[in-house]
Order: structure tokens, then C-alpha cells, then sequence
């Protein structure tokens, strides 16, 4: 049997479902979105933890995807930052809408 590569796996739903992949690909990209602006802006993560009230070690766990982010905590972080989330039909995310 030959090796598989980490992303024959992955795309291979009978390892990981359609519905984990989406919520997996979602939660890495809104992340990023949140590392994009906390860097747009300047901030370190302490400067950001201290605006949003959170601990430096909450927003690291959040960044590198070692928790999952809750409403609160996320709203608490963009909100400083002058971000929102927004809820945006799937096919004005494909054209570039955040």
C-alpha cells in the first residue's frame, strides 16, 4: 500500500468529512483574517490581548489554531481593531467580500 500524502488524506472523505473539511478550511481562514488585521494594525499579540481584555496566551492559542474561537472572544478582539463579522452570501465570498 502506497503512502498516502497529507492531502490525499484530508480530501479522502472517509478520513475527514465534507462538513469537518468546511469547518476546518473556515476556522483557518477567519484566523487569518484576525492575524491580517491584529498585523494591519500594528499590534502585537500582548497590545491585542490588552485592548480586547483577553489574556496574550488566549489570542496565541486562537492564532495558531490550538483552540476554537468563540463569538465572544472574537468580537472582543475585532472590535478594538475596528472589524466586525459579517454574514455574506457564499457567492459574494467567492468574489472577494469579507
Amino acid at each position: 500500500m502506497a503512502n498516502k500524502s497529507f492531502r490525499d488524506f484530508y480530501n479522502d472523505d472517509a478520513n475527514v468529512t465534507p462538513t469537518e473539511r468546511a469547518k476546518i478550511e473556515f476556522e483557518v481562514e477567519l484566523i487569518g483574517k484576525l492575524i491580517a488585521a491584529r498585523e494591519e494594525k500594528g499590534l502585537t499579540q500582548e497590545q491585542l490581548a490588552q485592548a480586547a481584555g483577553v489574556k496574550q496566551s488566549a489570542v496565541a492559542r486562537l492564532e495558531s489554531l490550538k483552540a476554537t474561537p468563540q463569538i465572544d472572544t472574537l468580537f472582543k478582539m475585532l472590535t478594538p481593531m475596528g472589524y466586525k463579522l459579517t454574514i455574506v452570501p457564499a457567492d459574494e465570498r467567492a468574489q472577494g467580500a469579507v
